[in-house]
């Protein structure tokens, strides 16, 4: 049986290979770090089955299967960090999902049950249970794949709550974008305020940027990002940058070179 892994995260990716070197019978094929090599890897190895991430930087995991035809369906077991709502919509739909850090025991049930759907050939009740999983992601009912055909995938998935994964050592903390007030680089770091907190992580200004959600979290200065749905209040300067008062009572430059992002704040 082939398998794909489709992950973000290396250590995750190496974690789930290791314990699937153990399981007769299985042999991963290859590995995705985003929507975009899972679809050409799902395309040209043509897998029996995926272990896919629901959360990853630029498109989920229900976003990679939206753009799939009937055909190209594999056997999906989500690997998930999501919250109790959506591991029952996984129990309705009979599709398997793995908790992050994956378990053994679970891995290998969840082996077991593709294995079960292979060998009796339950494509057609698989696919419709992928399509009744989409249906409770987005509110609306799709009775076939090519429903899908000619929607924007950026649109599915919408209700689930976008966060940042910000890893310290061995912990992750998930911080709501949407509570995310401003973004501050200093050095090699980012320090990230929600909430009255400041979370530091290594990355650089670019990589987090394509992980943010660019319809309200915008850059405003070569080192800041700002939530302009914290922004009340607005003063230029005289060298023709501006200051950004947010709901906190804290201020940001927004530079020239920025001054684009004017139309977010205040649309036509």
């Amino acid at each position: 049986m082939k398998a794909l892994i489709v992950d973000d995260e290396a250590l995750a990716r190496r974690g789930l290979k290791h314990r699937l070197a153990g399981i007769p019978g299985i042999k991963v094929a290859g590995e995705a770090r985003n929507a975009t090599e899972a679809l050409k890897q799902i395309r040209a190895l043509k897998p029996d089955v995926v272990f896919l991430d629901i959360q990853m930087p630029g498109r989920s995991g229900f976003e990679v299967l939206a753009e799939l035809d009937e055909s190209e369906l594999p056997c999906v077991i989500f690997v998930t960090a999501y919250d109790e709502y959506a591991v029952q919509a996984f129990d309705v739909n009979a599709i398997d999902y793995l908790l992050k850090p994956v378990e053994e025991e679970r891995l290998q049930a969840a082996i077991d049950r593709v294995r079960d759907q292979l060998r009796d050939r339950e494509a057609h009740e698989h696919k419709r249970a992928l399509l009744n999983l989409l249906g409770e992601v987005t509110g609306e009912s799709f009775t076939r794949m090519r429903d899908l055909e000619g929607r924007d995938p950026r649109q599915l998935g919408k209700q689930e709550l976008s966060r940042l994964a910000i890893k310290d050592g061995g912990t992750t903390t998930w911080v709501r974008q949407e509570d995310i007030e401003w973004i501050e680089a200093a050095g090699d770091y980012m320090c990230v305020h929600a909430q009255g907190e400041t979370h530091i992580m290594r990355k650089t200004m670019k990589e987090l940027e394509d992980e943010l959600e660019a319809d309200f979290l915008q850059r405003i200065h070569r080192s800041t990002i700002v939530n302009i749905r914290q922004v009340t209040e607005m003063r230029s300067h005289i060298n023709g940058e501006y200051f950004l008062k947010l709901q906190s009572g804290h201020t940001v430059k927004l530079s020239r070179t920025y001054k684009d992002k004017l139309r977010f704040l205040h649309p036509a």
